[in-house]
């Protein structure tokens, strides 16, 4: 057989002369090779295509008529052209005439094109369509065929022989005839449809009641249903994400409502119901089990504590997950056959007398294992990600459910972020497991057969390549748990960097303030370099794992090819290439299998932590409070010597975060409350007092059940319905005001505009840029402290409960909103509830109708106003001022934050708009960031590294190739100097003749001594290759592992000196989690997950282009099938990339609201919990994992799609190779045609992993492009530095501001406007001013938070604007208003820089009444706990005003710190500071009147400007004066 020509391939089908095979016009007529190629197959290939589109199409329910007649007319008329069609090829085949191929070729393709026409049909009048004609280009192709029906007829007519007497040529003539009369029936009836009622409605899929209008196609993909009501071959083929697919091409996929929802069975409230089921049977099944074992000691037996979650697991989900397991056995035996039928195609090139069937029978078999294997694979995967998607479901859904039951007490032996770690990274790992447990038997499954095959092949010789395999066995084993260690210790040092670095991004404002940003940088910097140190260990143990897989293959097949030749094997083609073939399978399991054990152990230690979480003891309620009813009907809440603790019984010690007032009066900073006596009537107001630290606030947790009762008794009228709480640090919500009010309850316009009122709200929703409608961020972070108390109120009086609990809302109010709270809401509104109010405001005591003193842990005294007084100390006058108590007002916070109206409502409108603005591909600058993050001489070296050892590898398969060719040329064998080689028996089947483990292997002879020299040639280049290979896959690996440390120290270092240099407006405008987030995820993406998918994809590409070439060098006929292939997988991988790309970022973005709704959820555990709301809290979680979970389940269903679409290229280029192979068997090399389709069997993985790992790539470069946002477009302060300024300045602290004006936006007016004034030396100076006066902005200017927009600012006559920011921090103090505590040590929070001695320590706390606490919670060494937890509020600000009496600086800033504490800490206090800076420098903005009374003089502000400014006597002897006004309480 000659050289094969595509003209000998059509003349042999056609049957025409092969100097002109492919006329048009012949015999004055269209030629039948012409009309049956291209006006036949070719129009029903397109209608084939063009129908399978519309396969995808939902199915519909028409609820009022049935379907139009013309449909199943259409119907009808597609299956009987079908028959027609079919029984034309079975008469041809009878025929057997010399045009039979032709014939069967055409009808082929018009029978597959009608039977999914057919298809088509059936679906679409089940869909949309069905009121219409259906889709117009569908029916249009059907036209495009009629030339050929019309041109058959007219040959069937015009022949002699159709027209003879012979039945089967009769019968031709006949059935094409026959074939006109459907035809034309289906053309008429498209014309002229009997369509019904065009007002009938539609409804989602088959089970969903939405109504939709019966109009084109292009359905709102956010009402459809994923898969349900999908046929057969949408389903295995995914049609159904069509419109989902066009929508992402189109840009227009932007939120999470656009995609469909979950199928019925995958819906997160279904399957939360079913694992609750399974839940309860294995609570029941351990109940029985402890009744056999005779273990119950009583039927109130806590079964969460015997229920074993794997069980309720495997209950759930474990049937239905060990069935797929069948499709994985199946998968994994079709996998074999590969490797099999390669042999026996490369036996038969090289068998010249073989028959053609034998290589026709190969090519079939391959094409079909091949496609049977895809789709099974494909299947497997599909399904296993559901049961993925179902076990997440569930256990995050579980976990949330029990941290709204769980006890205080259990909760606290765990952090926040432990807890939010369950549904995160142990619910990941756990999930995990499903997708690995199959790996850990069919992976051992694939090994042994793998080598089984491999004896067959080649003898004993695998031995010296299993030896090799084997022994990387332990090093494999070693390295993996080298990385779990280190990754350990990796992750121990990022979550106390990102802890670290998350108080600071909280305490930013106290650091910049006192100009500590060198000391947190060095510190978070110390952390990052512990942190890399074993990250750098990770990443070169990956670079050893990553060597071995890539060059174990080439060593094992150097090793057991060489073997094999010196042990006097037979070389050739077949052998070799199912060899290496085989060596591929072998290397996956090694590979895979240590990673998979380590991934069930992670899963085990993951299930292990959630189980542990799973058995604390719930809250129980019904036991804590007494079913007994006092005798006096009239009591509301009643404790009779009642002793409670925040701990357990047992003595076991925790800590909180919502109620820590008392935490630190005793040791390890735990208080007990003992013998409480408390009996509290109906609609009364209770008042409890007493100093910082003595129990009020566990007094309250004490009757909302969160503390743990150790005796005594307590009653609640009607605790089901719950309290009103209002909690001392207020909790609020992530969303608008309005939202944080009604809490889920009804909106009622009367009683919500009353609720407003009464909390002294209405100025504020003025102020607000969409009142109540602003969004107020995590923990309102753009509103004041005073804003966020009085929320907090109001949506505790808008439950309207029958009992009110408030935790000193006063604190945080000035005098004028104090009395308004006190009047119009607590006895005004609330006047008929019961109100137990704890506060250290004692002037509003007496309008209590009983009064409570705690002391240390126990009730001191109870009875009237009267009766307590005298026992607490001075009651204060009764001064009204206009200043506020640790609030700042609405528009000078809204100013302050730095936020215009404008930016206000973007920002609060897309709370997450940075996630969202990213859209499409990335910009070059990003890659780019990335390559001089690595190294332009390393990247460039990374590369080259690579090119060296894809070409090397691609080499060496040629010169193997090459040497067999040679060997086949020469006609020589290692055995010896037959012509031909022998290939009599199938050696790798089993029931070869000579059974199944005999390969012989003949001994070597002289003949062939004289041929060593050549064969050792061969042998010594083809080492030296592989052996180059192996060294240039270790230089690429350390090469990469080297630049990904590069990058990731790079990146950090820079992020980090951006955003501790940022202006305060941008920590501001930005929530704290958006920041850390670059911090955390972004980082941790780029350290580990960028370089990890990146290797992956670089590696791919340079393989896809080796394996391209030498496909194209080895089978040049293959560019035919390839070139067509390349253009469908451009389109087809750039249709998914679109798509995945969006999906995965709705993805991550829905996934955010999860951790951050469980974060808030577990913050205002006490709030929920009083007011009964967890079930609305538990229902917003299942509707937000519904969310992600819908862009979850379509993210996987998309890359199943792609992944049989580049399954189904895979196949066709095994199939056209084989086809190749078979038609040119004599001309061709059967090493070459080995090489290629050993290639071409991983291509499908190839072209998938290329994709995938382009995509992903794609993703984590987006963390690179949100960090180089910041290191890029951050507003930062000045970083300039005075050398002039003399270390001593300033010597006296003079201030002078000279018209100074400040705006914090052009849109703003000007919170300081034109201030001018003159503080003398040692001078001490009040501050006060209604709500907006400035009085904040003036501190926040004189430390150049904000710069100055006019004026100056002279200290010690020197404008403090032309000294570097850090020279004058460092020689100005502060007490700030909020007090913040970072983790660590009390020396640490007094002294971070180490400056002080520890008797200085000690000095100021004693100053600040906190020696005695700190000596009982272990010395200056001890703990204060995250955000100073083990504190309480008052506490924690006697230890801030302890940093401002260590400092050295002439000039002092105090913004009332001391708003927690009780009035006679408070004189005592204000009397230090008096005594320590008798001869500074002091500025005090006065919340209480009585602090700045005896100042020397009073500065009055209004509007940014001085309204007064002289001594408090002076101002107050002026009856008409502001001041004068404030003092009496008249102004505001």
């Amino acid at each position: 057989m000659g050289d094969f020509a595509p003209a000998e391939l059509i003349s042999g089908i056609c049957h025409t002369d092969a100097q002109n095979p492919f006329s048009v016009w012949e015999n004055g007529t269209i030629s039948p090779c012409f009309n049956k190629l291209i006006l036949g197959a070719l129009p029903h290939a397109a209608m084939a295509i063009l129908s399978v589109h519309y396969l995808c199409i939902p199915r519909y329910r028409l609820h009022q008529r049935s379907t139009p007649c013309s449909w199943m007319i259409r119907v009808a008329s597609a299956l009987l052209v079908t028959l027609f069609f079919i029984c034309d090829v079975v008469v041809t085949a009878l025929l057997n005439q010399d045009d039979m191929y032709l014939d069967i070729l055409a009808d082929g393709c018009a029978i597959l094109a009608w039977l999914v026409h057919f298809g088509t049909m059936i679906v679409l009048r089940r869909s949309i369509h069905r009121g219409t004609r259906g889709p117009l280009t569908v029916s249009l192709l059907v036209l495009l065929t009629i030339p050929n029906f019309v041109i058959n007829l007219m040959a069937y007519y015009h022949s002699e022989a159709y027209l003879s007497k012979e039945p089967l040529k009769m019968a031709r003539v006949i059935l094409a005839s026959g074939r006109t009369f459907p035809l034309t029936v289906y053309i008429l009836v498209f014309m002229f449809p009997c369509i019904g009622d065009r007002r009938a409605t539609m409804s989602i899929n088959t089970g969903d009641g939405t109504d939709l209008s019966p109009g084109g196609s292009n359905q709102d993909t956010g009402e459809m249903v994923a898969e349900d009501g999908s046929g057969c071959v949408s389903g295995l083929l995914y049609l159904w994400l069509h419109p989902l697919l066009l929508r992402g091409e189109r840009g227009e996929l932007n939120r999470e409502s656009d995609v469909y929802h979950l199928p019925q069975k995958l819906r997160t409230a279904v399957i939360q119901q079913h694992f609750y089921h399974c839940w309860e049977a294995s609570q029941q099944d351990a109940a029985a089990r402890c009744r056999r074992q005779d273990k119950c000691q009583s039927p109130e037996l806590e079964m969460d504590n015997e229920v074993v979650l794997a069980r309720v697991l495997q209950k759930a989900f474990g049937v239905r997950y060990y069935i797929l397991g069948l499709l994985k056995l199946v998968s994994d035996v079709l996998g074999f056959a590969g490797p099999l039928l390669l042999s026996n195609l490369i036996g038969f090139m090289e068998n010249e007398g073989a028959p053609v069937s034998q290589g026709a029978w190969c090519a079939l078999g391959l094409f079909a294992s091949t496609l049977l294997s895809a789709f099974l694979q494909n299947i497997f995967t599909f399904q296993v990600s559901k049961v993925v998607l179902s076990a997440r479901a569930a256990l995050v859904s579980a976990i949330y459910g029990k941290a709204l039951r769980v006890s205080r007490s259990g909760l606290a032996g765990f952090n926040l972020g432990e807890v939010v770690n369950f549904i995160s990274t142990d619910t990941d790992n756990v999930v995990n497991f499903f997708n690995r447990f199959h790996e850990l038997w069919s992976l051992p499954f694939q090994f042994s057969i793998a080598l089984y095959l491999l004896y067959l092949q080649v003898g004993v010789a695998f031995l010296g390549g299993l030896g090799v395999a084997l022994l990387l066995i332990p090093l494999n084993k070693i390295l993996a748990s080298r990385i779990v260690d280190n990754n350990k210790q990796m992750l121990r040092y990022k979550d106390s960097r990102v802890t670290l670095m998350a108080e600071v991004l909280f305490g930013i404002r106290i650091i910049k303030l006192y100009n500590w940003e060198t000391h947190f940088t060095q510190k978070i910097a110390d952390c990052r370099k512990q942190e890399l140190s074993h990250l750098k260990a990770i990443k070169y143990l990956d670079a050893v794992c990553v060597y071995t897989w890539a060059a174990l293959p080439v060593v094992i097949s150097i090793l057991t090819i060489v073997t094999y030749v010196l042990l006097g094997g037979q070389m050739t083609a077949a052998k070799v290439f199912t060899t290496l073939a085989l060596v591929g399978m072998l290397i996956l399991p090694l590979n895979n299998f240590p990673w998979v054990i380590n991934g069930i152990l992670e899963a085990k230690v993951s299930l292990e932590r959630i189980q542990r979480f799973l058995k604390l003891a719930n809250q129980d309620l019904c036991a804590y409070y007494s079913p007994v009813c006092p005798e006096d009907p009239q009591i509301s809440v009643l404790l009779s010597q009642g002793s409670f603790s925040w701990h357990d019984s047992d003595g076991t010690d925790h800590n909180t975060e919502q109620h820590i007032e008392m935490e630190t009066c005793v040791t390890k900073g735990s208080l007990r409350l003992h013998i409480l006596n408390l009996n509290i009537a109906k609609g009364s107001l209770v008042v409890v007092v007493g100093k910082v630290g003595c129990g009020k606030s566990s007094l309250l947790a004490a009757i909302t059940g969160e503390l743990n009762r150790l005796g005594g008794m307590v009653y609640v009228e009607e605790r089901e319905a719950g309290f009103g709480l209002a909690s001392q640090e207020p909790w609020i919500q992530h969303a608008t005001v309005q939202d944080n009010i009604l809490f889920g309850r009804k909106y009622n316009p009367t009683f919500y505009q009353t609720v407003i009122e009464a909390c002294a709200l209405t100025d504020d929703l003025n102020i607000l840029p969409k009142g109540d409608k602003t969004e107020v961020g995590e923990n309102g972070v753009t509103l004041s402290g005073g804003q966020k108390a009085r929320l907090a109120l109001a949506r505790a009086v808008y439950m309207d409960k029958d009992i009110y609990l408030l935790d000193d809302p006063l604190a945080a109010v000035d005098n004028d909103v104090a009395h308004h709270l006190m009047q119009k809401c607590i006895m005004g509104i609330l006047r008929n509830k019961t109100r137990i109010l704890c506060t250290h405001r004692i002037e509003f005591v007496d309008k209590a109708d009983m009064v409570v003193l705690m002391d240390n842990g126990t009730i001191v005294k109870t009875g009237t106003p009267a009766e307590v007084l005298p026992m607490v100390g001075e009651v204060p006058t009764k001064h009204r001022n206009g200043s506020k108590a640790k609030e700042k007002d609405s528009t000078e916070k809204v100013q302050e934050l730095g936020m215009s109206n404008d930016l206000l409502a973007e920002d609060e409108s897309d709370p997450s708009g940075e996630e969202q603005k990213h859209v499409g591909g990335l910009a070059w600058k990003v890659y780019q960031t990335y390559w001089v993050a690595v190294g332009r001489v390393l990247s460039l070296s990374i590369l080259i590294s690579l090119l060296l050892m894809q070409a090397s590898k691609n080499m060496s398969d040629w010169w193997l190739s090459n040497w067999i060719s040679e060997l086949k040329n020469n006609g020589s064998s290692w055995i010896d100097g037959s012509s031909t080689v022998a290939y009599s028996s199938p050696h790798l089947l089993p029931i070869s003749p000579g059974g199944p483990l005999v390969c012989p292997l003949p001994s070597m002879t002289s003949s062939h001594e004289a041929k060593m020299s050549s064969e050792i040639f061969y042998l010594t280049v083809y080492s030296s290759i592989a052996i180059a290979n192996t060294v240039f896959t270790a230089v690429r690996a350390f090469l990469f592992a080297h630049g990904a440390m590069c990058a990731a120290a790079v990146i950090h270092n820079r992020l980090l000196d951006k955003v501790f240099k940022a202006t305060m407006t941008f920590f501001d405008t930005n929530p704290l989690g958006r920041v850390l987030n670059r911090f955390s995820s972004d980082l941790y993406t780029i350290d580990d997950s960028l370089p990890f998918v990146l290797n992956i994809l670089l590696a791919n590409i340079f393989s896809l282009l080796g394996m391209l070439v030498v496909m194209t060098y080895s089978l040049p006929w293959i560019l035919v099938a390839l070139l067509p292939l390349g253009l469908l997988y451009y389109r087809t991988q750039n249709f998914y990339r679109q798509t995945s790309r969006e999906l995965k970022r709705l993805y991550s973005l829905t996934l955010s609201p999860i951790y951050s709704h469980f974060s808030e959820t577990l913050s205002g555990l006490s709030t929920i919990r009083s007011s009964r709301s967890s079930a609305m809290f538990e229902q917003e979680n299942l509707r937000r994992l519904e969310q992600n979970q819908r862009c979850l389940f379509l993210t996987n269903a998309t890359m199943q799609w792609l992944d049989i679409r580049l399954q189904m290229i895979g196949v066709a280029v095994v199939t056209g190779i084989s086809m190749i192979a078979v038609i040119q068997h004599d001309s061709i090399d059967p090493g070459l045609v080995g090489l290629a389709l050993s290639y071409a069997l991983s291509i499908t993985g190839l072209l998938s992993g290329l994709i995938f790992s382009s995509t992903q790539t794609e993703m984590d470069l987006v963390s690179v492009e949100r960090t180089e946002e910041y290191c890029s477009s951050l507003p930062t302060e000045p970083q300039h530095q005075n050398p002039q300024v003399p270390p001593s300045w300033p010597q006296q602290g003079r201030l002078e501001f000279c018209g100074v004006v400040v705006a914090y936006r052009e849109a703003l007016p000007n919170a300081l406007d034109g201030l001018s004034l003159v503080v003398h030396p040692g001078e001490k100076v009040g501050i006060v001013g209604r709500t907006g006066s400035g009085k904040s902005t003036l501190f926040l200017a004189l430390f150049r938070m904000v710069e100055l927009n006019q004026g100056q600012i002279l200290l010690d006559h020197l404008d403090i604007s032309t000294v570097g920011l850090a020279q004058l921090r460092s020689k100005l103090a502060i007490i700030p208003q909020d007090p913040f505590l970072f983790s660590g040590s009390v020396r640490e929070n007094l002294d971070p820089r180490g400056q002080y001695t520890d008797q200085s320590l000690m000095e100021v706390l004693d100053q600040c009444h906190l020696s005695h606490v700190v000596d009982r919670m272990g010395g200056l060494d001890a703990e204060v706990g995250e955000k100073g937890k083990t504190f309480s509020v008052g506490q924690r600000q006697l230890l801030c005003l302890a940093r401002a009496l260590l400092t050295q600086a002439n000039v002092l800033c105090i913004d009332e710190a001391t708003a927690s504490v009780d009035h006679k800490t408070d004189k005592l206090l204000q009397q230090t500071i008096k005594q320590r800076f008798q001869n500074k420098t002091v500025l005090t903005i006065a919340h209480r009147i009585n602090t700045i009374m005896d100042s020397d003089r009073v500065l009055v502000m209004q509007a940014g400007k001085v309204v007064e400014f002289d001594t408090p006597s002076a101002l107050y002897q002026i009856n008409n004066s502001v001041f004068h006004r404030l003092v009496d309480g008249r102004g505001e």
